[in-house]
């Protein structure tokens, strides 16, 4: 290594802008066990009070994405896709949107990665499907993505393996929430992972890391002046996160709901952010429509003739699942008790996050990395934030192998679950688009 990591520690302490021979050198070799983690996390704290320039973030994302493999998808025809969400509670909108995407004929290469803490993840949900394999090989990969039009699974260990070391000291020096560090993190995988060009969903709220739409909003734009720095062209759509998104929470369910909709039913605010994720992936594509109505035309044709549905199944049994399961409509789980209203009134959901922790105390998810998941435990919710609810009515079924844990997990739900004698605003599923 070229320069001193002291002294490219006291550069950012100072405010000072790394160039990008140093903030390359400095990635290599952490990457290769030559700098110790004491001094990366000096660094990260430095990054956290000082913040980094956008030509900084665009050196260290693709610093980041050079540290492995990176994935060719030159033999995928047209233009090749990816979406991301930054995290929530209920979204299943991968499990929609990209079997959209495959019937309209727009490849989506994607990979995913696994819930931790209060928000879900999209391989779990996958993994749930009986038979299914998540980690697939490159050749599978392609494969798979030729065939069906598109691919989701899980993120190999060769690929950005500098943001995963990086993630881990983030996790435990108090350095996870910096935008310059999120923005690479993300856009370094999704630039090693092979993309066009990519649309991100990124959630603000209570159940979500960026807890207002001021703080998306600026993550959004970190990451979209990434995209243009590193000659990717990324859409940002703000999107809300103070209530679940759709009615289930929980991996079995997730899928399940995700079928609903595929079939054209579903929760309006989850269908009307899938569409609308569907229409800004279709329009940077290959396969644009003349106009934005008729791309939604295409994207509700698509799921009401069935075409989507089966995009599904075929990825299914591509990746050795068994695609009978998706014709499930209800959790295999030993209990099932009721929460319900106690008086009545209107339903306020007062924190998201909490009910992504309450399902995770189900079994639907994990505390750390290692812990099992019972993939047909979980939430299922019979009303949502706003409607009208009266005394003794069903507000949600919860789902778990474990009957001691049911009792505290309905106490605290009866603390995130307000009712009130005046019906709450309605806030929109969707903030801001931003191109």
């Amino acid at each position: 290594m070229n320069y001193r990591m002291y002294d490219l520690i006291e550069k950012k302490k100072h405010g000072q802008a790394l160039t990008e021979d140093e903030i390359r050198e400095m990635i290599t070799a952490y990457t290769a066990g030559e700098i110790p983690d004491y001094q990366i996390s000096a660094f990260l704290m430095a990054v956290w009070f000082q913040g980094m320039t956008d030509e900084e973030t665009a050196a260290l994302t693709l610093a980041m994405a050079d540290s492995g493999d990176q994935l060719d998808l030159s033999v995928i025809p047209g233009t090749k896709l990816d979406k991301h969400s930054t995290g929530g509670i209920g979204d299943k909108t991968t499990l929609v949107v990209t079997p959209v995407l495959a019937a309209l004929g727009v490849y989506t290469a994607k990979m995913s990665g696994r819930g931790l803490g209060f928000t879900g993840g999209t391989v779990d949900k996958l993994e749930s499907i009986p038979g299914l394999r998540s980690e697939l090989t490159e050749e599978e990969f392609l494969r798979i993505v030729q065939e069906v039009g598109f691919v989701d699974a899980a993120q190999t260990k060769d690929l950005a393996p500098a943001d995963k070391l990086l993630y881990a000291l983030r996790d435990v020096t108090a350095t996870v929430d910096s935008i310059p560090l999120i923005a690479s993190s993300i856009m370094s995988k999704k630039l090693a992972a092979g993309a066009d060009k990519i649309v991100l969903d990124v959630k603000c709220g209570s159940g979500a890391f960026m807890r207002d739409k001021d703080s998306a909003k600026a993550l959004a734009d970190q990451m979209i002046r990434i995209g243009t720095l590193t000659g990717r062209q990324v859409v940002a759509v703000l999107s809300d996160m103070n209530e679940p998104l759709g009615y289930a929470v929980g991996n079995t369910l997730e899928v399940q709901e995700a079928v609903e909709v595929l079939k054209g039913g579903g929760e309006s605010r989850l269908l009307q952010l899938c569409t609308a994720l569907a229409v800004e992936m279709l329009q940077l594509s290959d396969r644009a429509r003349a106009t934005r109505e008729e791309a939604e035309a295409a994207v509700r044709e698509v799921i009401a003739s069935g075409a989507a549905l089966d995009r599904l199944k075929r990825f299914v049994t591509a990746t050795g699942g068994d695609a009978s399961a998706l014709d499930r409509t209800k959790s295999d789980a030993a209990y099932c008790e009721t929460f319900t209203a106690a008086k009545e009134g209107y339903l306020t959901c007062r924190d998201a996050a909490e009910v992504g922790l309450i399902s995770t105390s189900l079994g639907a998810g994990r505390n750390k990395k290692g812990d099992s998941i019972d993939f047909e435990a979980g939430i299922l919710f019979r009303k949502k934030p706003g409607e009208h609810v009266t005394a003794g009515e069903v507000i949600a079924e919860l789902y778990t192998e474990r009957q001691e844990v049911i009792p505290q997990a309905k106490r605290r739900l009866e603390a995130v679950y307000a009712i009130s004698a005046e019906k709450p605003e309605e806030r929109p599923v969707i903030y801001e688009i931003l191109r």
